[in-house]
């Protein structure tokens, strides 16, 4: 099984893990995250994340998510990629990682670009319904 290690600002990798769980109805395993926050050093916050990356990796490797390309979380997450063994994917959503635990017994390859058109294809336009719904403040 592929680990997952979500990298990002303050709560948000927490937060995701939490839907992930409520969605599934369960608690995946090999998946963990690593808040970065404005009070840390991203240096000091690498070998952490070694260590993580380390507990999760059962020897199919680590898909690395984070939130926002070119941020602290993203520059740690650059640090730790080996090609083909750890991989890092930016721009992280529910979707995306739902796609992610979904594909995770394939390949790292696979499972990451998966994991991108997950993402992707979760953002997208919200139609408005076709019923009347009456404003209360107006009565209309």
């Amino acid at each position: 099984m592929i680990g997952i290690l979500i990298i990002s600002h303050g709560t948000l990798g927490e937060s995701l893990i939490h839907c992930a769980c409520h969605m599934l109805n369960k608690r995946p395993p090999k998946l963990r995250q690593l808040g970065v926050t404005a009070q840390d050093d991203p240096v000091q916050l690498v070998p952490q994340a070694r260590k993580m990356i380390k507990d999760l990796d059962e020897g199919e490797g680590v898909l690395l998510l984070t939130d926002m390309y070119g941020g602290s979380p993203s520059n740690i997450a650059a640090k730790l990629v080996i090609p083909g063994r750890i991989e890092a994917v930016a721009g992280v959503n529910l979707p995306m990682l739902i796609r992610a635990l979904t594909y995770r017994d394939k390949t790292l390859s696979v499972m990451m670009t998966k994991a991108i058109s997950g993402g992707c294809e979760g953002v997208l336009r919200v139609p408005p319904t076709f019923t009347t719904v009456q404003n209360v403040a107006t009565r209309s």
